[in-house]
C-alpha cells in the first residue's frame, strides 16, 4: 500500500477532506518528491494540475493528490501496458471552457459592463 488515497470522510453527502493512510514510507515519500519536481515542470498536465490545486487546497495537499495521480498513471501504464500520453497543461481548461466562459461574463457583468461573446472564426488556410 502506497497510503497517497485520499481519506474518505463524508458526513450528509458532502465529503470532507481527510488524512491520507498509513502505507509504505518509502514509496510515499518517492511519490511526494517526484509531484514536487512535476510542480516545478512547465506545460505538463501534472504542472497545471500542481498549480490549480495549490491555489485553493495548499502546496502540501496539491503535493499529495499530485503524488497520488503519479501512482495511478503507473499502475495504468503496467497494467494496460501503454506508454504514458501526456494530456497538456491546457487540458483543464480545455476541459471546462464554457464553464471559464460563463464565469467571466458573470464577472465583468458584475462589473457594471455589457458583454457579447462571439466564437472564434477560422482561417479558411488552416486546412
Amino acid at each position: 500500500w502506497a497510503g497517497m488515497a485520499p481519506g474518505n470522510n463524508e458526513s450528509a453527502g458532502k465529503r470532507k477532506s481527510g488524512r491520507t493512510r498509513k502505507g509504505n514510507k518509502h514509496l510515499k515519500t518517492a511519490l511526494v518528491e517526484a509531484a514536487k519536481s512535476a510542480g516545478r515542470t512547465k506545460n505538463t498536465y501534472l504542472s497545471a494540475q500542481y498549480h490549480r490545486l495549490s491555489a485553493r487546497r495548499g502546496s502540501k495537499k496539491a503535493t499529495v493528490a499530485v503524488g497520488h495521480t503519479i501512482l495511478v498513471i503507473a499502475y495504468h501504464i503496467l497494467k494496460e501496458r501503454q506508454p504514458y500520453k501526456e494530456l497538456g497543461a491546457d487540458y483543464f481548461e480545455k476541459r471546462k471552457e464554457q464553464d471559464i466562459v460563463r464565469h467571466a461574463v458573470k464577472r465583468i457583468r458584475s462589473l457594471g459592463y455589457k458583454v457579447s461573446i462571439e466564437s472564434p472564426e477560422v482561417p479558411a488556410d488552416s486546412a
